[in-house]
């Protein structure tokens, strides 16, 4: 395996690739992908993304990443997937390394490969696409011709369950710190220090966290005793943050699949952040403050993108769309310049209460699919304590002008295990259902199909809920079970989250670098492609869990003190511990926080703390 080339890679490969699922998952060559000459560049890297090929396609850090590092000459940047079971299995078979699809170059000839952390429950597919590249698992496993194993992403705002695994982490957002990294790969290459010394450079880069120079120490109790930097490292790694959108680098030429991908179509970025402060949601602390793209700068990008990919559908993508300040008119003028040529739009996120029943015509003129709204919790005092600043009566107005245009097929999501939440609170989701529902009875619709989605709380690292427990499971299928009798209706059709992966989810959401050797010990009894409820295995975790002695419960279920370390206390989102210690106590008063983006600020610390402000365009 050690010596194959990637010829021979690619003949073994075109051999077998009839017998596996979507064979067009594994071979490259699509429209736009880039081809550089391996010999003419100066760091070669591989963008890695550890679910399947359709779900990593569609998204848009993938792209952005992709072409941000092959837009440097000196640069070549390449892709890689989580290759599903039965390729796995040929693969093995046949010891064939996992390799990158532009090229079929074994991962293992790269210098550095660039994981992304989207969801805790790819982990393991993370540590079994490094097995089956042939590359330790372990970083102190690893020699000087190993590639450099990076990471960023959302998840790795709580990074230490990897700790072992990865060299360095790349905290906040990378078009500005990537480049950095690879420029002293580059000079790594053509004068070489030490490990550890490449290390200590690498880590003078804004928002890069290097484990190794951290060290943790525990209380009897297994609660974390302190956190220590390393003289000569920040004591807190302050995430990476772009300041004007305007400038900032955007593909408009992007990779179109050969295959149906999950989100099959343009993506506009219209903004990044939001401000509404939900307490339970990580993205909107962890991608603060907010800052909008120009209408200008949007319509260029459209025009390009039309041009470059020949789909027939936008999406204007962001935390919440409808928050775009200058929404309407760019829907208006992308439909007017692009409608004739039969290019749609479309809102991947509408709130309730800034939902515009025209504008929602406008955008599904083409086609009226479903409307899904978010409620998150059944009652208004439970609202109020997740800040979720949506009344029922916003719900209703929404749903009866929706019903109204001729549309008959609503989606509503909330979220179970809520803190603070009752037996109320469940016979409210009930009751908003059945009032959406009636609405549309009411009104003379016919075929009314309103889908209720529950998904499980699960606290994640730097919101206000972080101290939080998740609410025990069998608990929580109580409730699933409750709900299931209580939405028996022709109407309306009830979907879950599975109990068992929301629990282990929480684990790796809260956890700290004591769980690495279980990750390391379910990979190695088959764990992998955990998201995938055909694929997850419960009971080998479980047996993992008793067999190293680890307790998941300590990490789910329990309740932390504000006094407690938490295992990311080293790792900086911007915005301050007083303030989601302050948030907590509002959410237990059931008081709501203002929107800083139209009203005063609220002190989250992002803006001075970090020299960048609001920036909207509307």
């Amino acid at each position: 395996m050690s010596n194959i080339t990637a010829a021979q890679i690619r003949r073994q490969v075109e051999g077998f690739l009839p017998k596996v699922l979507k064979p067009s998952r594994y071979i490259g060559s699509e429209w736009n992908a880039i081809k550089k000459d391996w010999d003419k560049t100066e760091v070669q890297m591989v963008f890695a993304f550890p679910d399947v090929y359709e779900v990593g396609m569609s998204h848009l850090g993938t792209r952005i990443l992709y072409h941000l590092v092959n837009s440097y000459p000196e640069f070549l940047c390449e892709r890689v997937f989580a290759p599903w079971v039965d390729m796995e299995k040929e693969m093995r078979d046949k010891d064939i390394p996992l390799y990158a699809l532009e090229s079929f170059q074994p991962l293992k000839a790269f210098d550095l490969i660039g994981f992304t952390l989207q969801y805790e429950m790819s982990f393991t597919n993370l540590l079994n696409m490094l097995d089956m590249a042939g590359i330790p698992m372990r970083t102190d496993e690893r020699g000087p011709d190993d590639p450099w194993i990076i990471a960023g992403g959302p998840v790795a705002y709580n990074p230490e369950p990897l700790v072992g695994f990865i060299d360095f982490f790349l905290i906040g957002e990378s078009e500005e710190q990537l480049p950095e990294v690879l420029h002293l790969v580059a000079e790594q290459k053509k004068k070489p220090v030490s490990r550890i010394d490449f290390l200590r450079k690498v880590a003078q880069v804004q928002g890069v966290y290097v484990p190794d120079f951290y060290q943790v120490s525990y209380k009897p109790d297994g609660r974390i005793e302190k956190i220590e930097a390393d003289a000569g490292v920040p004591t807190l790694v302050e995430k990476a943050i772009v300041a004007d959108l305007d400038q900032a680098f955007y593909p408009t030429n992007p990779v179109v699949p050969y295959l149906e991908i999950v989100h099959d179509r343009m993506m506009l970025e219209v903004m990044r952040g939001c401000s509404r402060g939900c307490r339970f949601c990580q993205a909107g602390i962890i991608y603060r403050p907010v800052r909008e793209r120009s209408q200008e700068t949007l319509l260029r990008q459209t025009e390009e993108l039309v041009r470059a990919t020949g789909y027939d559908e936008i999406a204007l993508t962001s935390l919440s769309s409808g928050d775009y300040s200058c929404i309407q008119p760019v829907i208006h003028n992308i439909l007017e310049k692009h409608g004739e040529e039969g290019v749609g739009v479309s809102l991947p996120s509408l709130r309730v209460d800034s939902f515009d029943v025209d504008l929602a015509e406008t955008v599904q003129k083409a086609r009226k699919s479903g409307l899904t709204f978010a409620p998150e919790a059944g009652s208004q005092r439970l609202r109020d304590v997740i800040n979720k600043g949506v009344q029922e009566k916003n719900l209703l107005d929404a749903a009866e002008a929706a019903f109204k245009k001729g549309w008959s097929t609503i989606k509503l999501y909330f979220m179970v295990g809520l803190p603070t939440e009752t037996q109320e609170d469940i016979d409210g989701i009930v009751d908003l259902a059945k009032k959406v529902a009636n609405l549309g009875t009411k009104l003379g619709r016919r075929n009314i199909t309103v889908t209720i989605s529950t998904s499980i709380f699960v606290p994640k690292s730097h919101t206000p809920f972080q101290w939080e427990p998740q609410e025990s499971g069998a608990s929580v299928e109580l409730k699933q079970r409750y709900l299931r009798e209580k939405l028996r209706d022709r109407r309306l059709k009830y979907n879950y989250h599975d109990v068992k992966t929301s629990y282990l989810e929480a684990v790796f959401a809260k956890g700290d670098r004591r769980l690495a050797p279980l990750l390391e010990w379910a990979v190695k009894h088959g764990c992998r492609f955990d998201g995938w409820g055909e694929q997850f295995r419960y009971e080998v975790w479980m047996e993992g869990f008793k067999e190293l002695g680890i307790d998941p419960h300590f990490y789910a279920n329990r309740a932390l003190d504000y006094d407690d370390i938490l295992p990311w206390e080293h790792i900086g989102s911007g915005v301050t511990k007083q303030f989601l210690v302050e948030e907590h106590h509002r959410a237990l008063q059931e008081a709501k926080t203002i929107d800083c983006r139209y009203e005063d600020c609220t002190g989250c610390g992002v803006c001075p703390g970090r020299g960048v402000q609001i920036e909207l365009k509307g």
